[in-house]
């Protein structure tokens, strides 16, 4: 069963027909030849000429179709074809355009192989199944025998009679056989011609490499977004238990600390839907995830009556960039603060009336100190990090009996 898979089955039927696709490729070129070697051989015309024109035909052809072929969209077509019908990993072929003169010449070279071997294939099974089955038809038909056709081919000898039918068996077979061999050679020889280049490696690498930077930050994103509404939410809700299991429970503060509850995770939701739409996409990073510092009152208000916002100069002059990393950092001081400073004060200042933005957080410094704020901590390194690859400053630590976090960002 093994040989008639290998002639017979789906692999090899699908190189087969992709090789009659590169023959019908390979068409226009040949008129083109036709028409260059029927006067030069004054042997009739394009469809009249002897083998001299055709095969003369087939000769100046190929260069044609391996110029053509070197126009870098010639290489994303080969692949597609190859990919469908030769029966090769995908991940074996180079994605889009050739580029550099190393690539072009490899799909050159491919593009020749295919039209020029599918141009001998095509042709082949047009013209020998049908004389394959006017042989096998010989010891049926003496009218075939005796006709003018039958004596032109030798058709009219004795021992074709008994030896037909096995001689057109023989025929077709022969047409699989050659078929599938060179389906194979072509097979074996795509990952090589249309493979990616080292240039082609190298940008599938840098391609890959931004893709994962951008779903970091999209992690780091998530992560500043619900660690913040988790630490406010968590002040809130501490502090309206304390009120509410107090004599005399302050209604009015339980009911602000409710409001900035909801407020904080509605807007939380939001930035979660999308952050999952552009994951959900394959988007990267780069379109953002969060508000800008458009949306920071509705932040300063979700993070409790305690904290205090004051703006100096037009934050709708902040380049969306910086508004958006600019936010990440109040969003990120406030976590801290909340945090570390046991639902302390925190005076939150943005000043934009300079070549800089300034942002700066204070709040009072807790009876003892926690061991967990020194300035080596995860938040103060995220907020380190956000203004260094912004060409900023981000320094931190007690400053006269309060903490201050003060950041400089270029704008």
């Amino acid at each position: 069963m093994r040989p008639v898979t290998a002639l017979f089955g789906q692999r090899a039927r699908l190189r087969w027909l992709h090789l009659i696709l590169g023959g019908a490729l390979f068409m226009p070129f040949w008129l083109v030849g036709t028409l260059v070697m029927g006067p030069l051989l004054d042997d009739g015309g394009m469809f009249t000429g002897g083998l001299g024109v055709q095969f003369g035909a087939y000769a100046v052809g190929l260069p044609l179709a391996a110029v053509v072929a070197l126009f870098p969209l010639a290489r994303p077509m080969s692949v597609a074809a190859a990919r469908a019908l030769c029966g090769v990993d995908a991940d074996r072929f180079a994605d889009g355009p050739a580029r550099g003169r190393e690539a072009r010449a490899r799909t050159a070279g491919w593009f020749s192989l295919h039209l020029g071997a599918g141009a001998l294939v095509s042709g082949a099974t047009l013209a020998l199944p049908p004389f394959a089955v006017a042989v096998m038809a010989l010891p049926f038909s003496p009218g075939l025998r005796e006709s003018e056709l039958g004596r032109f081919w030798g058709l009219d000898a004795a021992w074709l009679i008994w030896g037909a039918v096995p001689a057109g068996l023989l025929m077709l077979l022969a047409l699989a056989a050659g078929a599938a061999a060179t389906g194979s050679l072509l097979a074996r020889q795509a990952p090589r011609l249309l493979g990616p280049s080292p240039a082609d490696r190298l940008a599938a690498a840098e391609r890959r490499a931004a893709e994962a930077e951008a779903r970091n930050r999209l992690a780091r994103e998530l992560h500043d977004s619900v660690g913040h509404a988790l630490s406010a939410v968590t002040l809130q809700a501490g502090a309206a238990r304390r009120v509410l299991g107090g004599d005399g429970a302050d209604l009015e503060f339980v009911r602000e600390a409710l409001t900035a509850i909801e407020e904080t995770t509605r807007r939380t939701v939001g930035e979660l839907d999308r952050a999952l739409g552009l994951l959900r996409r394959g988007e990267g990073a780069e379109e953002g995830v969060g508000p800008g510092l458009d949306a920071l009152e509705s932040l300063v208000r979700g993070a409790g009556p305690r904290v205090a916002l004051t703006v100096d100069g037009a934050l709708g002059s902040v380049p969306e960039t910086l508004s958006r990393e600019a936010y990440r950092i109040v969003q990120e001081g406030l976590t801290n603060a909340a945090r570390h400073a046991g639902g302390a004060p925190v005076a939150v200042r943005l000043d934009a009336r300079t070549e800089e933005l300034e942002i700066t957080m204070e709040n009072p410094l807790p009876d003892r100190p926690p061991v967990t704020r020194p300035d080596g901590g995860n938040g103060l390194r995220g907020i380190a990090e956000r203004a260094r690859l912004l060409a900023g400053t981000a320094e931190a630590g007690p400053v006269g009996g309060v903490w201050r976090l003060a950041v400089r960002i270029p704008r």
